[in-house]
């Protein structure tokens, strides 16, 4: 009896993990839910500032100009990281400026669950010369990638520090991303 019992309370916890682990993949394979469940709300952006388009599909894929942190109140974050904005502020910079690819991204395919994989992404951080932790700063758009996308949202990624970027950004970023067929 002590068998038949402990063989069903192994059976009704591995249910339980299975359970989990499928929802667990699907939130991470349903980017339109994930960014409700994070809070996030996507506008619809606007034309891009000169004579260039915010995003070009080739194929399956979509290359996104590059764009910077744009505020709740649509201004952009100015300043340079290590002089007016410190590590954990320029992190948050490329974090908005993840979402405002997610909205160009979203305004090109119409629903971000047509997305099969963030390919690559160049992150530049306008940045005093003695700052050297770029690829940090840029965490803070790849990890929002990752929550919004789970695996799918690794990508290649090359972050480089320059010494003033359009509009005295922080953070500039472009990605190509790889739609499903």
């Amino acid at each position: 009896m002590k068998k038949q019992i402990t063989f069903i309370l192994f059976i009704l916890l591995a249910s339980v993990l299975v359970f989990n682990s499928a929802k667990a993949q699907s939130v991470a394979k349903d980017p339109e839910t994930r960014i409700k469940e994070l809070g996030i709300k996507l506008r619809t952006p606007g034309p891009p500032s000169a004579n260039f388009l915010g995003a070009v599909r080739v194929g399956n894929l979509v290359f996104l100009s590059g764009q910077g942190p744009l505020k709740e109140d649509g201004t952009f974050m100015i300043g340079k990281v290590g002089k007016e904005f410190n590590f954990e502020e320029a992190k948050y910079a490329a974090r908005l400026t993840g979402i405002s690819l997610l909205e160009s991204l979203k305004a090109e395919v119409g629903n971000l669950n047509n997305v099969k994989r963030i390919v690559k992404v160049l992150g530049m951080v306008n940045a005093v010369p003695e700052f050297d932790n770029h690829s940090q700063v840029i965490n803070g758009f790849s990890d929002l990638m990752v929550e919004v996308f789970g695996e799918s949202g690794k990508h290649a990624r090359s972050a480089i520090g320059l010494g003033s970027l359009p509009r005295n950004i922080p953070v500039e970023i472009e990605m190509i991303v790889e739609m499903k067929d």
